[in-house]
């Protein structure tokens, strides 16, 4: 099977454990802006001492660079990148689109890969990434074979798919529990994995672990991944150990190399290595349940630490797995220096000279003898793939000299394998720096049903209001009769839209553009052609992350009416972002902390009671809602709400555009008395309430 195995590496001992068990490229982090920053990542020093026993071994080099970051660590990520694209590095690995932006500028040539962070999850996102300059797409873990297969066989990029490892239960990008409850960023490389902990439902008595899927594994569909034309099959990793990482690659790369799919004894040999209570494929074959789930063992394995010693063999010698191609040719001649070449594929020559042959006294050096010689390449990254040589007759040379000549002519190929090649590179123009708006925002209540929709509530007249179109689309006569008592008015779409799951979109568009409503409010680039292809102005939602001035610049470019700000950042960070188009941040509500494929509810009953009010319950009996998103999928919501009415003159005199109250388990009655708070018209206050992050901020 042609495709790429992309293992991770957190330490340089990691990288020669992936390296000498297979692995086709790397991915590793170096500095603080990596989705693993919890990681030991490597310093400086030893990212270029990976970067160049990689390139000796024809092994490719992505450098992890996937998070948000704001607009004064922008300023340090210039030279980052810089630094990253004069490395030599592969490729960098990236979610923040203002990153996207300023790699794309200031180093034109480096290939940019979309994380999975980045929520691609169909083909119009796949699409929007190329359209940005990307040049591969990492997409969701939770794609079945059909949705990969469609995007495969459409996609103008390379599509990387993650084959082993760690599950994350929310889409990867669009999870704020760490963050919310701990301030430990998953979007800012902290994450403290809040679904592995136990939840009960209704009662922390019950508690079972609802959250913690099993890890992924794909042996047994490698060959059909490969046949849909994936390029690359990538290993989840980079905070377990060497041996961990060692040993997972070495079952997928001999796997690859024989073209067949790894055997029982392997799977249980990576069930020795790591598991929660085995593995699962549910999402790519369709088989979503309780059964995906898992939790870790309290103790490793019992053979596990001999597997461990015996893999830590293969990266700990001197010996080298021999990868690379290499072509000798010798020319000796009498009176004359001996001559050879050696050349790679990647276009790489050496030429050396060494001792001048002798007048034979017995026996003459033939051709053969030299070429014996020359394919001797063990103990090094290379391997013959041909030598050819002249030689003069009746003349000959010592063994030892020609043995000398080609440990000289490979030594001299390693050292230019490790220079980096040049690549073009910019300086960053950041754009106007524009000034912050002097209105006060505008209120915009955000509906998650129509039920909370009454004649008080409209008699408000709040300057917009956001409905969520599957309600629109499921009751338009009732929408229509209060959409032209509305100022303003824009249908939210789903945050996760799979390529199967779009024309009944585009025909809930329909419904609502019947009924007045000409704009829609996007969570996903990928969503963005749903919208525009139905004449809506499109604007964006919470699950974009925009963190800083270059996103919005990114946005701009594509369209965006406005952006609904990061709830991450504080509201200093939010007054000092350079706004080209309007912005808008969520100043009341329960935010969603995970998106999640799997329906809790259905998995913990049986049967779907997604109508129901059900709520999570932690080990502190921390009470978190959970509710039916769009295509059976789950949102699970903060505890508290975000409450800052008494705090308005904090947020109102930083530049937005607007401020979010946004109602999920109000009544109707509720969403009434909160509108009338924040108008200065009332004195409703939550019993219990946070003022989220804008003041403490996350890690």
């Amino acid at each position: 099977m042609s495709v790429e195995l992309l293992a991770p590496a957190g330490s340089l001992e990691g990288v020669r454990a992936v390296v000498q068990n297979g692995a086709d490229a790397v991915y590793l982090g170096f500095d603080n802006f990596n989705a693993r920053r919890m990681a030991k990542n490597l310093t400086r020093d030893e990212y270029e001492e990976a970067v160049c026993y990689c390139h000796v071994r024809g092994v490719k080099v992505y450098v992890t660079f996937n998070t948000l970051l704001t607009d004064k660590e922008l300023s340090q990520a210039e030279s980052i990148i810089r630094y990253i694209s004069r490395s030599g590095a592969d490729a960098v690995i990236v979610q923040d689109l203002g990153v996207a932006r300023m790699v794309r500028e200031i180093a034109p040539e480096l290939p940019i890969h979309a994380s999975t962070q980045m929520s691609v999850h169909n083909l119009e996102g796949v699409k929007m990434a190329a359209s940005l300059g990307i040049r591969r797409a990492i997409l969701a873990r939770e794609l079945s074979k059909r949705q990969l297969k469609f995007i495969c066989d459409n996609s103008p990029i390379e599509i990387e798919v993650f084959v082993h490892g760690a599950l994350c239960m929310c889409y990867s990008g669009q999870c704020y529990f760490s963050a919310m409850v701990g301030r430990r960023s998953g979007n800012r490389g902290l994450c403290a994995q809040p679904c592995r902990l136990a939840y009960g439902f209704g009662r922390k008595e019950d508690s079972k672990y609802p959250l913690s899927l099993k890890d992924l594994s794909l042996a047994g569909h490698l060959r059909q991944l490969a046949e849909m034309g994936v390029c690359s099959f990538k290993i989840e990793g980079r905070m377990k150990r060497p041996e961990y990482a060692a040993i997972v690659t070495k079952i997928y790369a001999d796997a690859l190399k024989e073209n067949r799919e790894p055997t029982a004894e392997e799977m249980r040999i990576l069930d020795i290595a790591f598991s929660r209570q085995g593995f699962t494929d549910g999402y790519f074959t369709e088989s979503k349940g309780p059964h995906m789930f898992g939790v870790r063992p309290k103790k490793p394995h019992p053979d596990a630490e001999k597997l461990f010693s015996q893999i830590r063999k293969t990266y700990n010698s001197k010996t080298e797995i021999q990868r690379v191609p290499v072509r000798f040719s010798a020319e000796l001649a009498r009176g004359k220096p001996a001559v050879l070449h050696v050349s790679d594929e990647d276009g790489n020559h050496v030429r050396v000279e060494g001792a001048i042959p002798e007048q034979a006294r017995e026996r003459s050096i033939i051709e053969a003898e030299v070429n014996t010689q020359l394919y001797k390449t063990g103990g090094t990254p290379y391997i013959c793939a041909s030598a050819t040589s002249r030689v003069e007759p009746g003349i000959t040379v010592p063994i030892h000299a020609i043995n000398a000549l080609r440990r000289e002519a490979l030594d001299k190929l390693t050292s230019l394998r490790e220079c980096p090649s040049e690549r073009a590179e910019n300086d960053f123009n950041p754009g106007a720096q524009y000034e912050n708006r002097k209105e006060p925002p505008v209120l915009i209540v955000h509906l998650s049903k129509l039920g909370q929709l009454s004649s008080q509530l409209l008699s408000l007249s709040p300057e917009y209001f956001y409905l969520p179109l599957a309600e629109v689309a499921r009751d338009p006569a009732s929408a229509e009769r209060s959409v032209h008592r509305m100022k303003n008015v824009a249908v939210v779409l789903p945050r996760v839209i799979g390529d199967h799951e779009a024309i009944e979109i585009a025909g809930m568009l329909d419904k609502a553009k019947a009924v007045g409503i000409r704009e829609a409010v996007v969570g996903n680039l990928g969503h963005l052609e749903f919208v525009r292809a139905k004449g809506f102005k499109p604007r964006g939602d919470f699950g974009l992350n925009v963190f800083n001035g270059q996103a919005l610049r990114v946005l701009k470019r594509l369209g965006f009416e406005s952006a609904t700000l990061s709830f991450e950042l504080t509201i200093p960070q939010i007054r000092d972002i350079s706004k080209p188009i309007d912005t808008e941040m969520i100043v009341y509500g329960r935010v969603p902390l995970m998106i999640t494929e799997n329906c809790i509810i259905k998995n913990e009953y049986g049967r779907c009671l997604c109508e129901n009010s059900i709520s999570l319950v932690d080990r502190k009996g921390v009470y978190f809602p959970v509710s039916r998103s769009f295509m059976h999928r789950n949102e699970i919501y903060n505890s508290q709400k975000i409450f800052l009415a008494d705090k308005t003159a904090d947020w109102s005199g930083i530049g937005l555009w607007g401020g979010r109250l946004m109602f999920t388990t109000e009544n109707s009655w509720e969403c009434v008395q909160v509108l009338e708070r924040y108008m200065d018209k009332g004195i409703y206050e939550p019993s219990s309430f946070t003022r989220g992050l804008y003041y403490r901020g996350v890690e």
